[in-house]
């Protein structure tokens, strides 16, 4: 079957207003930065996104947090996008912390149809006792906080019950698909995106280069194309960003270096 589509625009035209999203990258490492330019050029509104960041204030998943557009986010880490803070302090955005390792087995256990798993990380913690801040009212309150999680003891040791996460929706990048929707990610760039790919009721992919049906060795293949409902090819004057630049200067002379980092936003 024939995946792929002739724009991003059409791929995500039928995402509605309220829908959740599980979006691949890893800071802006291989996000899919052409569905969500799409995504962003739709209108819909008061997504709820499963990603294990926010992108940046302009780029990333940030473009449609600065346009009002998510109401809730389930990640790992967020400390990169001041919007992102700003919302959450204010109360405009609800916001689920979640470990890492356990964000990436969630997406894992609901691409392959279990419901839930122990594990634990977590235990001992507000992440066991609940009552972290999901949502703030806007004068600083509590308006939503976590609720507990049952715990259960295997081998004597206590593990928490965490839910498998899906979405009606998923977003991901690779960098070479298939027609049929078999799929290869470069290095890091591979990240969440497998798992937010199985987790999606409909998987959209965008690929720096789509090949013909048996183009890929199957020993290459690390998403099969049964996970992928659409394909299509990604923006290449997008570009790719990134996020922390971190540099030293080279040595010099024969003697020791004491190294500087110069931090740039780029």
């Amino acid at each position: 079957m024939d995946k792929v589509m002739a724009a991003a625009a059409q791929a995500v035209a039928d995402i509605p207003d309220g829908a959740s999203l599980a979006v691949g990258g890893f800071g802006l490492c291989g996000i899919p930065s052409t569905l969500i330019a799409a995504l962003a050029g739709t209108g819909a509104a008061g997504l709820r996104v499963v990603s294990n960041n926010c992108g940046v204030d302009d780029w990333g998943l940030g473009l449609l947090l600065r346009a009002g557009r998510i109401a809730r986010m389930t990640s790992s880490y967020v400390g990169e996008n001041k919007e992102f803070a700003r919302q959450y302090l204010s109360g405009e955005l609800e916001v689920e912390l979640t470990p890492q390792g356990t964000l990436a087995e969630r997406l894992r256990a609901g691409g392959t149809g279990i419901p839930a798993f122990y594990t634990p990380a977590g235990v001992g913690t507000q992440v066991e006792e609940g009552g972290l801040p999901w949502r703030h009212t806007a004068e600083g309150g509590v308006a939503v906080a976590s609720p507990p999680k049952e715990t259960r003891e295997f081998g004597g040791r206590r593990y928490l019950l965490e839910e498998a996460i899906t979405a009606d929706f998923a977003l991901v990048r690779a960098a070479v698909a298939d027609r049929h929707g078999n799929c290869l990610f470069h290095a890091a760039a591979r990240n969440f995106n497998p798992l937010c790919a199985m987790a999606g009721r409909v998987t959209v992919v965008e690929a720096e280069r789509i090949v013909e049906a048996g183009e890929l060795h199957p020993d290459a293949v690390h998403l099969p194309g049964v996970y992928v409902d659409r394909v299509v090819a990604a923006d290449a004057s997008l570009g790719k960003r990134v996020e922390r630049r971190t540099t030293r200067p080279a040595r010099t002379g024969t003697g020791p270096t004491v190294p500087r980092t110069a931090t740039e936003e780029k």
